[in-house]
């Protein structure tokens, strides 16, 4: 008598349930409001969803989400395509033309091999020592779009120096720890992130409440930089385990002299990151130095981008995918569906004088979570106007109200939320998945550790 074996269960993937329910949520909630914000409601509500999940590509998610604001009417053209002109937009368009240029001329190679004895044969050491260089490059480089263009391409040629093959664990730890390290500790730095800029402008052009750079380093560095930073290495090389070889072959790269069109890209390079950082004296802002960078990389005789090349350097789908990023955060806002939400939540959270602890753990929670309707640049543009209420409601400062929001849209859970991020996993050929397998538990671990450490650390300064 035959015996057959019952065929195993098949694991059912949670993301077809998390899509349909977050469609049902997007339909009732566009029922329940009224029109039209209801319809506006519903149309973000379903394209987040889809973002998150995955379903169909990004690029595809912000066609569908222009086509379904724009034929109803919802918002005009105008605001639905003004991401199209922000600088953040054109910083990927140049970024993605200089990565090219450093790979294609071999610079990017040349200076990996630079960084091998750094590594010291140690996969834990070389996370490590390249979110150190992420870091430190912060200080000097105001835009995040422009760190990740200078450093994944050198990442991505180091690992493959050390051994580690596309697709392996160790090429994408380096990919995500770089992708991060590019974007998450300049939040504690005040002109290195778009998001701290929109704040500060925000609260003096509103509450006349300025911020000075040592004092925002001081109140956020340590822990937002540093401490998370360090979470962040510890977390990579838990997810995605791997070893370096025992000893890379020996090579001569290093000493040869550089080609021409290294030396191209490297005068180019350094004329750039002159500009960048010196942007608050000549008043050029980065993107339009970035511009002006991808016009040289691509000029005959001069740059080593050939025309050809700029098809197959430049993603628009992603560049698609930030303009309707961008886009949705200025509809959210434009349709009153941001000041809605920071009100119910307002109306949700234990605020109340003198609950110190409770009151910052709410207003920083309330800050992470509009970030996932507003995205990011979208968080201090809904709170800003609503910190004098927030302040008397907590008895905190105006100012101490204002900086909470720092904490909160550091706090990354999709990558969605910043286009940087997506852009730079895309210069490093790994797949976006890989940085959300990142963001979560580091989003959860600010939630239960980090946050109640910036409370201690405000406290110790006397800020609360």
């Amino acid at each position: 008598m035959s015996h057959v074996l019952p065929l195993a269960p098949r694991r059912l993937s949670p993301r077809p349930l998390i899509l349909l329910a977050s469609l049902l949520a997007a339909v009732a909630l566009g029922l329940a409001l009224p029109q039209p914000m209801g319809a506006t409601a519903a149309v973000v509500l379903a394209t987040l969803a889809l973002w998150s999940t995955g379903a169909i590509p990004p690029f595809l998610t912000s066609l569908v989400f222009f086509a379904a604001v724009l034929i109803p009417g919802l918002a005009p053209p105008e605001l639905v395509f003004a991401g199209f002109g922000s600088a953040a937009v054109w910083l990927i368009v140049s970024g993605f033309v200089i990565g090219a240029a450093i790979t294609t001329s071999g610079l990017g190679a040349r200076l990996a091999e630079a960084l091998v004895p750094l590594a010291g044969h140690s996969y834990p050491r070389l996370v490590a020592v390249l979110t150190l260089a992420a870091m430190a490059l912060g200080f000097v480089m105001p835009s995040s779009v422009g760190r990740a263009v200078v450093l994944v391409p050198v990442g991505m040629a180091l690992a493959q120096r050390l051994g580690l093959a596309p697709g392996s664990n160790g090429r994408i730890g380096v990919a995500v720890a770089l992708t991060l390290a590019c974007n998450m500790p300049s939040f504690a730095i005040l002109p290195s992130n778009i998001p701290n800029m929109i704040l500060a402008g925000a609260a003096e052009g509103q509450h006349g409440v300025s911020f000075g750079y040592l004092s925002y380093l001081l109140l956020h560095y340590p822990v937002l930089g540093i401490v998370k930073s360090a979470l962040t290495v510890a977390l990579v090389v838990w997810l995605f385990p791997d070893r370096l070889a025992a000893g890379p072959a020996e090579t001569q790269a290093g000493r040869t002299r550089l080609s021409a069109a290294e030396r191209r890209v490297a005068l180019i390079l350094a004329a750039t990151l002159a500009l960048w950082m010196t942007d608050r004296l000549h008043g050029i802002g980065p993107a339009w130095i970035g511009i002006a960078t991808a016009a040289a990389l691509l000029m005959p005789r001069l740059g080593v981008v050939a025309p050809k090349q700029f098809n197959a350097s430049v993603d628009f789908g992603m560049v698609l995918f930030v303009a309707a990023a961008l886009a949705l955060g200025a509809v959210v806002n434009a349709s009153g569906l941001g000041a809605l939400a920071g009100g119910a939540l307002q109306e949700l959270l234990p605020l109340r004088e003198g609950a110190s602890f409770t009151n910052f753990l709410s207003l920083t929670g309330m800050a992470g979570l509009m970030g996932l309707v507003t995205t990011m640049p979208g968080v201090p543009t809904v709170l800003t106007p609503m910190a004098p209420d927030l302040a008397a409601a907590t008895g905190l400062s105006l100012q101490a109200v204002l900086m909470t929001q720092v904490v909160g849209f550091a706090t990354v859970i999709f990558p969605y939320q910043v286009g940087p991020l997506v852009m730079a996993m895309q210069l490093s050929g790994e797949r976006l998945a890989h940085v959300l397998r990142a963001t979560l538990p580091l989003g959860v671990l600010t939630f239960v550790v980090l946050m109640p450490m910036d409370w201690l650390w405000w406290r110790l300064l006397g800020w609360l």
